[in-house]
Parts: structure tokens; C-alpha cells; sequence
């Protein structure tokens, strides 16, 4: 490698960094923006739809009302759910902190010395102060989506502006690519939202018809709480088998029970999202796995629980717009599937 080549490298190396933290240190200005633009990607069919049989701004207001509609429902859906789940672990606090007592008894008869120290950590009251920590963060979130109302609002008013100017531009090459990447990206993220929605709607419904068949409690919500969970994948589906086999660690007060639960939970968590999704999606789709779960990770390490949500749609659009550009395929070669990009931004009924 040449000298010359060493500087670019670096220089590349050193600008990378530099986008990260500044993602990092203004999420509060960078995730509002790309929340944005994930759901404008969503809601525009919707709008152009109304837009031929409504004035724009008639058909803009009945897509912004559709739209707050589905955030309150589900929203909704969410407090309810875990309000279940937390007023239940109050009301059975005893019976949590005496089943702790005896894991951490039966550890320390083993000689793990680690379990002192977990006793002191985590505990009933511990449970309930990440609790009240979650739910004073979800209570933050208000003004975090009232930013993203704002932006969603006035850009929906300007895909049809941003359109003719990217078409207009006296750099054909970069305007084409911009228009073509956007297009791509924009049906590729409601393609892996369809995917991702139907996937969660058959998660949550075995995880329900599990839960009510072996008698375990709150299957309605646990049924909930999978599916909405699996919209973050490796961590969410971890995380909605783990709260169902505590649970039935208290209410079933079996070995056999409990093993046998958190068996099932996984096998249904298995079987949908290695099975049958894969078959679902096709290939325009494909990620790595491993892309998937830095992605995840990444993601929420910039911007938190928001993070790990779209950070997957994220890198979705930058291996669309890297896939259209020769300098760039060798990213989209290696980690995702850059055969399909042209082909979707033609074939798609997005028109700007």
C-alpha cells in the first residue's frame, strides 16, 4: 500500500470516528431526524394515495391523524401491558423475594461466592427501582415524539419538492443515485416492517396460545410483550422468553416446569424467526446475522432503546446507497444482498 493510500485510509478512519461521536453526543438533534425519515418512508404510499383524491394538505392532516392514531393505540397497548406485568410483580412481591432466597441459598451451598454479592444487587427492590426507571424514561419519550410529529409533518410536505430537485440537479450522476437510493431504501424499510410486523403478529399469537395452554399467567400480555419485542431482533425475543420463565419460576415452583417453558418460549422464537421469516422475506432482504446484531448493538449504544429499533432499517439504507455506487458495492458484496437494489428501485411503486 502506498503512502498516498495509508493518508486516505486514515483520513477515512478518522472521519468514521468523528460522524460517530458527533451521532453519539447530538442524538437528542440525529435520532428525532432519522425516526423521521423511518416513518415518512412508511407513510408515504399513504399520502400520494390521498393525494390523488384529496387537496395536499387535506390528504397531509388525514395521514398525520392515521398516524398519531396508530402511535396511541399502540402505546397504549404498551402501558397496559407492562402495567399488568409490574402491578402483579408488586402484589406478589413476597412470593419473588422468597424464591430469590432460595436461589441465593442454594448458591452459596454450591460455593459460588458470587451470590452475596448478587443478593445485594439484585433483588425485589431493585426490580421495583428499574421499574419506576423505565417507566419515568417512557414518560421522557413524550417530547422526543412530539420532534418527530414536527418532522414527519413538514416532510411529508416536501418528498414531492425534495423529488424535482434531485431530478433537477446539474449533477446528474449524484441526483440519480440520491433519487434511486432513496426510492430503494424507502421500499426495502416497508418491505422489512411488513416482514417484521407479520413475523411479531405470529410470535406474540404462539407465545399466547403457549401461555394459556400450560395455565401460566398474564398470557395476554406476555403474548404482547413477545410481539412487540421482536421488533428488536436477537435482544428483544431474548428478552421476552427470560420475563415469562422468571414468572413461572414463582408460579409454578418447578424445575421441570420452568426448563420446559423456557424450552418452548425459544423453539417458538426458533422456529419464526429462523424458519419461517427467511422463507417470508426472500432475498432482498439479507443481512448477515452478525450484521444484524452489531447493528442492534451499535445502534443502541448511540441512541438507546430507539436505537435498537431502527438501527436495522438503518443499515438497511446504507447498503442500499452503498450497493449504487462502485466505490462503495464492496460493503454492500460482503454484508448485504446489492443483486436486488437495482431491481427494487425499479420495480417499486414509489414515485416521487
Amino acid at each position: 500500500m502506498t503512502s498516498g493510500g495509508i493518508y486516505q485510509g486514515a483520513q477515512v478512519v478518522v472521519a468514521t470516528i468523528l460522524v460517530v461521536a458527533a451521532l453519539s453526543i447530538a442524538s437528542s438533534v440525529f435520532a428525532p431526524v432519522a425516526f423521521a425519515l423511518f416513518i415518512i418512508a412508511l407513510v408515504w404510499p399513504l399520502q400520494r394515495a390521498l393525494e390523488g383524491m384529496l387537496p395536499r394538505l387535506l390528504a397531509l392532516a388525514v395521514s398525520v391523524v392515521v398516524m398519531v392514531v396508530a402511535f396511541v393505540g399502540f402505546g397504549s397497548l404498551i402501558v397496559w401491558a407492562f402495567g399488568r406485568v409490574g402491578r402483579w410483580i408488586v402484589s406478589d412481591a413476597a412470593r419473588f423475594q422468597s424464591f430469590y432466597d432460595q436461589i441465593t441459598l442454594w448458591l452459596e451451598g454450591h460455593g459460588i461466592a458470587v451470590a452475596g454479592a448478587w443478593s445485594e444487587a439484585f433483588s425485589v427492590g431493585w426490580m421495583l427501582r428499574t421499574a419506576q426507571t423505565i417507566t419515568g424514561r417512557l414518560n421522557s419519550t413524550m417530547s422526543f415524539w412530539l420532534v418527530v410529529l414536527v418532522y414527519v409533518f413538514l416532510g411529508l410536505l416536501e418528498v414531492g419538492d425534495f423529488g424535482r430537485k434531485l431530478k433537477g440537479m446539474r449533477n446528474r450522476v449524484t441526483g440519480d443515485l440520491l433519487l434511486r437510493g432513496s426510492m430503494a431504501t424507502a421500499a426495502k424499510i416497508r418491505r422489512y416492517m411488513l416482514v417484521r410486523t407479520a413475523m411479531s403478529v405470529i410470535t406474540g399469537v404462539l407465545v399466547w396460545v403457549f401461555a394459556k395452554a400450560v395455565g401460566l399467567q398474564l398470557a395476554e400480555e406476555w403474548g404482547f410483550i413477545a410481539f412487540l419485542l421482536n421488533y428488536i431482533p436477537f435482544l428483544g425475543p431474548l428478552v421476552a422468553t427470560v420475563f415469562p420463565t422468571l414468572f413461572a419460576m414463582t408460579q409454578f415452583g418447578s424445575w421441570q416446569a420452568v426448563i420446559a417453558v423456557f424450552a418452548s418460549l425459544n423453539l417458538i422464537q426458533f422456529v419464526v424467526g429462523s424458519y419461517v421469516e427467511p422463507r417470508v422475506a426472500g432475498s432482498a432482504l439479507s443481512i448477515s446475522p452478525a450484521t444484524v446484531l452489531f447493528s442492534v448493538f451499535f445502534w443502541s449504544y448511540l441512541w438507546g432503546v430507539f436505537g435498537a429499533f431502527i438501527g436495522v432499517p438503518i443499515t438497511i439504507a446504507l447498503l442500499t446507497f452503498c450497493a449504487l455506487h462502485p466505490s462503495t458495492l464492496w460493503l454492500a458484496e460482503i454484508f448485504g444482498s446489492p443483486q436486488n437494489e437495482e431491481k427494487i428501485a425499479e420495480g417499486s411503486s414509489v414515485t416521487l
